[in-house]
């Protein structure tokens, strides 16, 4: 998937939109919804008078407000910053309002009829999760299975066990709160609001609302890393997960390896179709795009002006005067890496004994999560090391590195960025890492460098300005703080500027104002899509038809259509030996024979499938037609195995092709061929996605210079196959023969007045849905319907021919509202108004002199059908072998 296709789209109107949009924002104003929005009106009036013209529902696992409780029904609400909190107030012409947890347990009604009522003055609205729910979720699956695993950290040896113990548990309390969050979405949703679910503990959140209304505008953003698959992988929920996630509408991650990873993922893991756009599964698209989050630098640059902060600049300046101010400012976590930062700054200063008096480290260090084990011990790990350094560099008056645990105030932070000459970030692996924008925020005069690790999000974005380090390797931090403090004021200028140019204009209100916008898009691009895709088959009419015809033929493919599915959910490719084992789905054999049972119906299995495979199926039934290798060869249940093909066929690029096929399936894990009579099959569905791509690639381009570069041949590609056939072999071709030997059986002695055709075939087969068309439209490229009086000839004089007349061509075969015709199809070749000849008798009982036609069929009697291909000649659509089932079920039962 190339890089630059994620955030952008093939439609052009989009992107001018987008340019006129970012022309706006530039004179864009603020709005604070939450500190007096209480003075809005109710509805949709702006509380600057204007008028919103969208409801936008932002859903995270904790609103934006401490929750204080004061007495039975009184409570005190303290707004709390953020990033998330910033990049809505921006986002102009929505009214936004803000569901998730308000961090209490308030397990009595007038509590929480209270808070509700106080919160809405704040427009949140809040989700009630008690004790135990928030201990299983929150603190179990969440923080103990999600977070670790989306940022690398495999869980302590001794805890793997109990984890896996108690992780159904874990995941059925997270589904049950996602399930919560959606009962709150549902209860406040209005017709044509935006849903923007956030972060990893709201991942089941969007299949939760499709399932109650699948026109919801749905999007879902992770703040968070995403992993690659291998690591994804080892989640025992992993498909579940992914799969809720894709019934979002978009996907958004802050950078573009995180997408690539997600979409990774759900082809290795599931086996679904990456494409440039996000993840196809069955002609559904979800589209997967990057939005790097910003700041809202404005506030950071204005603080800058403020008395308190330029009192604390003084108050720093005089505290650290001769010395050079190097900041980290994390949280203490594992993932921030400050063990690693410590101990560079510690090599520095041996290596560069000059230093030692002249710079200072200041680390902020802000307490998370304290009661956990793993965090003392961090906490502990820090101080001893800050100590020893001390210890060792330090003097009774000055000290190599101040370390503080606990948060400053806003104020005090943005002077300790202004003041700082180097910021030092050595994360892990972070989502973002807002601190470095920050920072690049307040030095519009100080012109600071910024140290930033590879595995921070914001590498991708401040990379060109910043020193990009690799936090584990700290011989080279240490050597990155030393050319940090002997870079040029022009290199530190170049630098500082690129960074401050992008950081004041990707800001965070522009972030969420661009994830609205693209939301809004790709809903009406799937509503686009969905009109283009075929109708769902309408089977009660269908079934009326069907009933009140006297001649019917039912043309049924077999691989995913009428096979039994093999039950592996979580894994890609799933079991290929099982699979690969072609079997009759058990519910329908019954209905089969039903349906062969009845003297007006024939029925015919076209599959690509060999001899062999239909025989062991199908041998059973009576009355039933057989066309293997797509209809190479036929035979009736009752009957041999004859051949339809041409007299003269040339096979023998057989034997070179069968030495490629051979040679890429040696060299590809995996993958297998399969050696027809009349083609040759190569499959990858069970081997590495982007590997099985590449050597069909090889493949093709070693088939055309070489064994097929002049032989009559046509090469199929499937989505995860190459097929090599004879020219000219497709179903729609060899259902005229087909037609013709069955005419010679006596099988059909009445012309057919209903057609029904289901299949999944390649779209080169497909030809076999527009033969049936009662009139072809003229935009049917390179597809001739030959006369089925034709096709009752002996095979040395079958010829493809065209009707002596033209049928009038209309362009509306795709839609069942646009075929409601009156008359007859094309399908009477020989001139008879009425559709029969001679009676509808055969005129002798020599093949070459039939002069009737097979076909009487008029277009509201033909039902072509492809089963989950959205893309389809077809005129309708079934999305499953189940649907398939329960279809030729009723079917039947109606018969």
């Amino acid at each position: 998937m190339p890089a630059n296709h994620y955030n952008g789209n093939s439609s052009a109107n989009r992107i001018q939109r987008q340019l006129r949009e970012r022309e706006l924002r530039k004179n864009s104003y603020v709005e604070q919804f939450l500190e007096g929005a209480s003075a809005a009106r109710e509805g949709w009036e702006r509380p600057d008078g204007g008028l919103f013209t969208q409801r936008l529902l932002v859903v995270a696992n904790r609103l934006p407000v401490s929750a204080v409780r004061r007495g039975e029904e009184s409570w005190s609400l303290e707004v709390s910053g953020g990033g998330l909190v910033s990049a809505l107030l921006g986002v102009k012409e929505v009214e936004a309002k803000w569901i998730g947890w308000a961090g209490v347990n308030v397990p009595d009604e007038p509590g929480q009829r209270a808070l509700t009522k106080a919160l809405a003055e704040k427009r949140c609205i809040p989700v009630f999760l008690d004790e135990d729910i928030v201990h299983q979720y929150y603190n179990g699956y969440c923080n103990n299975i999600l977070w670790p695993l989306f940022h690398y950290i495999g869980l302590p040896q001794e805890d793997r066990l109990a984890t896996t113990r108690s992780f159904q548990s874990q995941f059925a309390a997270y589904k049950k709160a996602n399930q919560m969050f959606a009962d709150v979405v549902n209860e406040h949703y209005q017709e044509g609001d935006v849903v923007w679910c956030h972060d990893y503990h709201l991942m089941f959140l969007p299949k939760c609302l499709k399932e109650r209304n699948a026109n919801m505008k749905v999007g879902w953003f992770l703040h968070t890393p995403f992993p690659s698959s291998e690591i994804h992988r080892t989640l025992p929920s992993r498909s579940e997960i992914l799969r809720a996630v894709l019934a979002a509408d978009l996907v958004g991650f802050h950078t573009y390896d995180y997408a690539r990873h997600f979409v990774s993922a759900c082809t290795r893991i599931m086996g679904l179709e990456g494409t440039p756009e996000g993840v196809e599964d069955h002609g559904r698209l979800t589209r997967v795009a990057a939005f790097p989050i910003g700041i809202d630098s404005d506030r950071f640059i204005r603080a800058l002006e403020t008395p308190d902060v330029k009192k604390h600049i003084i108050e720093l300046k005089e505290r650290f005067s001769g010395r050079k101010v190097m900041l980290g400012v994390d949280r203490l976590d594992m993932i921030k890496g400050i063990p690693q930062k410590i101990l560079a700054f510690e090599k520095f200063l041996e290596e560069n004994p000059y230093w030692r008096d002249k710079v200072v480290l200041l680390q902020i260090a802000v307490p998370t999560r304290t009661d956990v084990p793993e965090y003392q011990k961090l906490t502990s790990q820090v101080h001893e090391i800050v100590g020893r350094i001390n210890g060792r560099f330090g003097s009774l008056t000055t000290v190599p590195i101040h370390h503080l645990d606990r948060s400053l105030d806003f104020y005090a932070l943005c002077a300790l960025y202004a003041v700082t000459d180097i910021a030092l970030v050595t994360s892990l692996r972070d989502g973002m890492n807002l601190v470095s924008y920050e920072f690049v925020a307040c030095q519009d005069d100080k012109r600071g460098v910024l140290i930033l690790s590879e595995f921070a999000g914001a590498a991708q974005s401040l990379g060109a300005g910043a020193i990009l380090v690799n936090p584990w390797n700290i011989t080279e931090v240490a050597a990155s703080i030393g050319q940090a403090l002997n870079m040029s004021p022009e290199e530190r200028e170049k630098r500082h500027l690129h960074n401050f140019s992008h950081v004041t204009t990707h800001t965070a209100q522009e972030w969420a104002e661009t994830f609205v916008s693209e939301l809004n898009d790709t809903v009406v691009e799937a509503q686009q899509r969905i009109r283009q895709a075929p109708p769902p088959l309408p089977v009660e009419e269908a079934i009326e038809r069907y009933m009140q015809s006297s001649n019917r033929l039912l043309i049924l493919g077999f691989n995913a259509t009428l096979t039994e599915p093999v039950d592996t959910p979580d894994r890609r490719g799933g079991d290929q030996i099982r699979e690969m084992d072609l079997k009759l789905h058990p519910d329908l054999k019954e209905p089969l024979k039903k349906l062969c049972s009845d003297p007006k119906t024939t029925i015919v299995i076209l599959s690509g499938s060999n001899r062999t495979v239909l025989d062991e199926n199908f041998g059973e039934y009576e009355n039933m037609w057989l066309a293997a290798e797509n209809g190479m060869f036929l035979r009736s249940t009752n009957g041999d195995w004859m051949t339809t093909m041409p007299e003269h066929s040339n096979m023998e690029w057989v034997d070179s092709v069968k030495h490629v096929f051979e040679y890429f399936t040696e060299r590809t894990p995996r993958s297998h061929f399969e050696l027809r009579e009349t083609s040759l099959v190569w499959n990858y569905k069970y081997a590495d996605v982007e590997f099985g791509r590449l050597q069909a690639r090889d493949m093709l381009q070693h088939l055309w210079t070489g064994p097929i570069s002049n032989a009559s041949v046509d090469v199929v590609q499937g989505s995860r196959s190459v097929e090599v056939r004879a020219v000219g072999v497709t179903k729609g071709v060899t259902i005229v023969r087909i037609l013709g030997e069955i005419v010679h059986s006596k099988s059909i002695s009445a012309p057919i007045d209903y057609v029904l055709c289901i299949g999944h075939s390649l779209g080169k087969d497909e030809d076999l849905y527009t033969f049936f068309e009662p009139e072809l439209p003229v935009d049917n490229i390179g597809i001739t319907r030959p006369r089925l009086s034709d096709a009752t000839k002996p095979h040395a004089d079958r010829r493809s021919g065209k009707c002596g007349s033209k049928t009038p061509q209309k362009q509306s075969h795709q839609r069942h509202t646009d075929n409601k015709r009156n008359g007859n199809g094309n399908g009477n070749c020989n001139g008879n108004s009425n559709g029969v000849g001679n009676g509808g008798r055969r005129s002798s009982s020599s093949p070459d002199k039939i002069t009737w036609n097979v076909l009487d069929l008029k277009g509201d009697n033909y039902f072509s059908c492809a089963v989950g291909r959205l893309r389809t000649s077809a005129r309708y659509l079934l999305l499953s072998v189940e649907e398939v089932v329960s279809f030729l079920t009723d079917l039947s039962t109606a018969s």
